[in-house]
């Protein structure tokens, strides 16, 4: 529902050129020029500078483009660290290119709504300055993502075309397209299980580490070189419990690029979900991540463009979520157990959901649920184009990747018990993400009117978790 007096950006009329392409050239030029020459100047100013004048530029000429707000936001913020230093080489200029910082990150996030395609069914976002700045957060995440990612070029994007041909022929003859639960299995509790005392800004917890034990199928391209990575190969997570007996367990499941306690310890807020609802957490990391990682960043090579490393990382998740729900079984047999994961955490929820029996609730937040078209969004032309001329195309994409989908399985658990929540002015995820998932499941998505990044403290999502809890009575817990 729209809030009152407060108006929202509605499907335009293209026009040839967007004048709002005259704050980032404006902002850009400025950024560039001001420091009359000065190396010290330029020093800081180049890169914020260039990529918010070549946005600008971009916008004015070519209108539309995704990528061109995730770089005039990327631009954007860098200037807002930039411009401190500057005051050393420039004296008033600073302030000056901070000011024009914060108009291009407003700017960026009112084009980028401007431009989103709408949704069936799910709300307009508010367009006010503060949704303007949570879409720009979102786009200058994105803008991170596709600069940071890998994706295979040159020799190796031929021979991953060639195994994504070998990689389907060998799924389609194992009759696990049809039949994904077939693909997967259920992996026993880990046998050395060992805890280690932890701590992160004041919250004591213990650190779990074990034996993944998976093995991908030897069949599939890619299974040798997937094992070969050491750091993966075993489990960790964060585990928060209680010393009295038959507290509730909540399974929290990270996003992508997370796995640190700096990132996962406050956003699953162990200060309440912990100490004040007097639930046991446990935080899993993913594969490739945090402690796991293989790449330079955590979550190098999950979601970077080859088929095989993606499908191999989610199988792997599957079953390593599995092992950590099956060594807290094997600690308490009639534990009760719920999970709640946001972004591609969300996704392993929802794909959790499908397989995992005897979960008492699930909450996908804010989730991606389809891999291959978003990702096949962000794919630069020139290796789509590529792709598609190797017989590589978005519809194979979506058929090999149907093994590890959420929206492939029916969900284990009652529709009363599977929860969602998302935001109208996401960009990380779109608001089409969300609604395949709540049409899967056949339940309603709760909206936010905000990013992907700002959805703790809405009170919405607040509340869809705490209807989880209480309708799996655990309200009892405290």
């Amino acid at each position: 529902m729209e809030e009152p007096g407060k108006t929202t950006l509605t499907g335009e009329p293209p026009q040839q050129h967007d004048w709002w392409s005259l704050i980032p050239i404006l902002a850009g030029l400025f950024w560039l020029g001001a420091g009359g020459g000065s190396y010290g100047w330029l020093l800081f100013g180049f890169v914020p500078g260039s990529l918010i004048l070549a946005s600008g530029v971009s916008l004015l000429l070519w209108p539309g483009d995704p990528k061109i707000t995730f770089y005039m936001s990327l631009g954007s913020v860098i200037g807002l660290f930039a411009w401190v230093p500057e005051i050393l080489f420039g004296g008033w200029l600073g302030p000056i290119a901070l000011l024009v910082s914060i108009a291009t990150f407003l700017a960026s996030g009112r084009i980028a709504l401007k431009y989103a395609p709408r949704a069936d069914g799910a709300p307009l976002p508010p367009a006010t300055l503060p949704v303007f700045a949570k879409v720009a957060l979102d786009e200058t995440l994105i803008g991170f993502f596709v600069a940071m990612a890998k994706i295979p070029s040159g020799d190796r994007a031929s021979i991953m075309c060639d195994e994504a041909h070998r990689l389907q022929d060998t799924l389609q003859a194992g009759g696990w397209i049809d039949d994904p639960a077939s693909f997967h299995q259920a992996p026993p509790p880990p046998e050395d299980a060992r805890l280690q005392a932890a701590s992160f800004a004041g919250h004591a917890f213990q650190w779990l580490r074990f034996s993944s034990g998976f093995v991908p199928n030897a069949k599939l391209p890619g299974a040798m070189l997937w094992a070969s990575h050491q750091r993966n190969r075993d489990c960790h997570a964060r585990v928060f419990r209680h010393g009295a007996p038959g507290k509730p367990w909540l399974l929290c499941i990270h996003g992508y690029r997370m796995g640190l306690s700096v990132m996962d310890v406050p956003l699953f807020s162990p200060g309440l979900l912990h100490h004040k609802l007097g639930l046991n957490l446990v935080m899993p990391v993913l594969p490739l991540h945090g402690p796991r990682r293989i790449g330079v960043m955590s979550g190098d090579l999950y979601l970077d463009g080859d088929l095989l490393d993606l499908l191999h990382a989610e199988t792997q998740a599957l079953w390593d979520l599995r092992r950590t729900i099956a060594w807290i079984r094997a600690q308490e047999p009639d534990a009760r157990i719920g999970v709640l994961g946001y972004s591609l955490g969300g996704y392993n929820t929802a794909l959790l959901a499908g397989y995992e029996p005897g979960l008492e609730f699930a909450v996908a937040g804010i989730p991606v649920c389809d891999l291959a078209s978003m990702l096949w969004g962000l794919v630069p032309p020139p290796h789509r184009n590529y792709f598609m001329s190797q017989g590589l195309d978005l519809a194979h994409y979506v058929n090999m990747l149907k093994v590890v989908s959420p929206l492939v399985r029916p969900p284990l658990l009652p529709p009363e018990r599977l929860h969602i929540f998302a935001g109208s002015a996401d960009r990380v995820v779109p608001p089409e993400e969300p609604l395949k998932l709540s049409r899967h499941w056949k339940r309603p998505v709760v909206w936010y009117p905000g990013g992907h990044l700002t959805f703790r403290g809405e009170r919405s999502v607040e509340r869809c978790i705490e209807s989880a809890i209480s309708g799996a009575g655990w309200n009892s817990a405290r």
